[in-house]
C-alpha cells in the first residue's frame, strides 16, 4: 500500500483467498484492505496514538440519515458526555480533496453537529473548528489533543 502522510503504526494483515484484510482496533475485526480503508486505519491510529483520544470514544463507519438518504460516516470521536467532538471524512489517496468533499462532510455535520472536522486522503489533511453560534468554521493547523473535561 501507498506511503501516507501519517506517523507509522503497527498493523496486522490477514490474507484469505487472496483478499487482504487489516485489523481494525475499533471494530475489533479484520476488514478488507482498500485504499480508503488504509487511510481510515492510519487516521484512527493517528487519533489514538498522536492526539491521545481513547479508542473507547471512537466510532468507525456507522449509518446516518442525511436528507432522507442512508449514508455512512468514516470516523467520529465522542466527548466524554457522548456528544460528537470530531467528524472525519476519509478518501483514498488518489482522490483529490475538493469542494465536493467539504460539502459532503458539511451535510453529514448538519446531522451530527461535531465541534471539529477533519478531511483527509492520507496525503493532505484539513482541520476545521465549527462555530455553531456564528454558523461558520475556521481552518486549523492541527486537531486539538484529547483532554479530560
Amino acid at each position: 500500500m501507498q506511503q501516507l502522510n501519517f506517523p507509522k503504526f503497527k498493523y496486522r494483515f490477514k490474507n484469505t483467498e487472496n483478499i487482504v484484510a487489516i485489523f481494525d482496533v475499533i471494530r475489533k475485526k479484520f476488514v478488507t484492505l482498500q485504499p480508503e480503508e488504509w487511510v481510515r486505519q492510519h487516521c484512527v491510529h493517528f487519533l489514538i496514538n498522536e492526539k491521545k483520544y481513547p479508542a473507547s470514544l471512537i466510532n468507525v463507519e456507522k449509518s446516518i440519515t442525511v436528507n432522507g438518504l442512508q449514508k455512512r460516516y468514516d470516523i467520529v470521536v465522542f466527548d466524554t458526555k457522548g456528544a460528537i467532538h470530531i467528524l472525519v471524512e476519509c478518501k483514498a489517496p488518489e482522490v483529490s480533496i475538493s469542494q465536493h468533499t467539504f460539502d459532503q462532510i458539511a451535510r453529514y455535520n448538519m446531522v451530527l453537529n461535531a465541534s471539529f472536522l477533519m478531511v483527509t486522503n492520507g496525503l493532505n489533511h484539513y482541520f476545521c473548528k465549527i462555530d455553531k453560534k456564528a454558523q461558520s468554521y475556521k481552518f486549523l493547523e492541527e486537531l486539538p489533543q484529547y483532554k479530560t473535561n
